[in-house]
């Protein structure tokens, strides 16, 4: 696996063995990030079920100021870490947290974007996470067989992207931020660790 695009473009990232993790594959990544080039740059970016982290890192390599991994598989945990320690990515650009993902989103500093992308075949997990996570874009990757609410919890579908037998499923907030709350989430500067 490689990263497509930004600073790290072409260099190899590790994937977890096994069949347990599903990673996204590379056309769907591109077409995910070509859609979000314009608002990146500067964007807090949260990776769930981060697996290896392949998505989280490409919005490190396309710019984002900070990304959040989460994941709760410890071998998933220690393929992110090699992955970042490999690439050589500067400490305060990213936080891996460990433990279930739709649970630690609802605890999370605020973010500009929101992914995530759970075992397909966990369909509460995609229920969790849309009522737990908040931001101006939050983006659920599915499989075309599952049908994804037009609205949850404070999120209503704006847009989706349909590729092979993935589906991208973008939200936003029901009730819009105002153009300076949504440009101060989006850019949200994380505090100090």
């Amino acid at each position: 696996m490689r990263i497509i695009g930004g600073e790290y473009r072409s260099r190899r990232i590790e994937s977890v063995p096994g069949m347990d993790v599903r990673p996204t594959p590379d056309r769907l990544r591109e077409s995910l990030f070509n859609v979000l080039t314009p608002i990146l740059a500067d964007a807090v970016f949260v990776d769930a079920y981060a697996g290896s982290g392949s998505v989280g890192l490409e919005a490190i390599s396309r710019g984002a100021r900070k990304v959040l991994f989460l994941e709760k598989d410890k071998a998933a945990l220690s393929v992110i870490g090699g992955n970042l320690k490999s690439l050589k990515v500067p400490g305060y650009k990213y936080a891996v947290l460990g433990g279930k993902a739709a649970e630690t989103l609802e605890t999370i500093e605020p973010a500009g974007i929101v992914f995530f992308d759970p075992p397909y075949d966990r369909e509460k997990e995609y229920e969790l996470c849309l009522q737990n996570a908040f931001a101006p874009i939050v983006i659920a990757q599915h499989s075309f067989k599952l049908n994804l609410p037009e609205t949850a919890g404070r999120l209503v579908r704006y847009r989706q992207l349909k590729q092979g037998d993935n589906i991208l499923s973008f939200y936003r907030p029901a009730h819009p931020l105002s153009p300076v709350q949504e440009t101060e989430q989006i850019a949200a500067v994380p505090p100090d660790e």
